[in-house]
């Protein structure tokens, strides 16, 4: 495999060099996000390794970048930063795969082994649509019938995650999992409300209600 890794950290870095010049694959290494950004335009790789936290441009906006610029390696994040929202927005940002500090070798090369064989990255998603409600994901710009519909951070968020699972349905877990970073039920009915004050903007002036509730489930999303 020919291996680009961007980390700052010296002796992760080292670590990581060293196991796979053992194993027999060529690598180089990108100390900031700026010079990764470069080294991953200036040659061809099967995969690249990225840091989250690195200077001058941060791991997920260098990723973010190189998707836009047209770059279809695949990406394994490797992060000291491992909550579900951390992983989630790694792999919604252009990565492929999510390895959290501190980390196996063993388990990092068998991870960047299996992505090397996928097929190549599509082109990133940049619009999310169901029936005439369009989210451009670039602007976080939402639309519905033409008409713009300005949202909260919260609720773009809990849309962007319904959209992007349109026609199945969501379950209470799933959205609290998944918007609100919360791994317990905290008995209260937060996803209940922001599902109400979301169908206020994107429901109830229109004809066609696009949100429904699947009683004893969750939610669905579907025009």
């Amino acid at each position: 495999m020919r291996i680009l890794l961007i980390e700052d950290d010296r002796e992760t870095a080292s670590y990581v060099v060293s196991g796979f010049q053992e194993e027999g694959h060529t690598i180089r290494h990108a100390q900031d996000g700026s010079e990764g950004f470069l080294a991953a335009l200036d040659d061809d790789y099967d995969i690249m390794i990225v840091d989250r936290m690195i200077p001058k441009l941060d791991g997920l906006s260098l990723v973010k970048a190189l998707r836009d610029a047209g770059t279809k390696t695949p990406v394994l994040f490797l992060s000291a930063l491992t909550s579900i929202r951390d992983r989630v927005d790694g792999l919604q940002g252009g990565g492929d795969d999510y390895l959290s500090k501190p980390f196996a070798f063993a388990e990092l090369s068998a991870r960047a082994q299996a992505l090397a064989r996928r097929p190549a990255l599509a082109i990133e998603e940049t619009e999310l649509r169901v029936s005439d409600l369009v989210v451009d994901v670039l602007s976080h710009k939402v639309t519905r019938a033409g008409r713009e519909i300005r949202l909260q951070p919260r609720e773009y968020r809990l849309l962007c995650y319904l959209m992007r699972n349109a026609d199945r349905v969501v379950t209470r877990t799933m959205l609290l999992e998944s918007v609100w970073d919360i791994n317990f039920d905290p008995r209260t009915n937060v996803v209940e409300t922001q599902i109400s004050r979301l169908r206020e903007k994107i429901d109830k002036p229109y004809d066609t209600p696009l949100i429904h509730t699947i009683r004893g489930s969750g939610y669905r999303i579907h025009g």
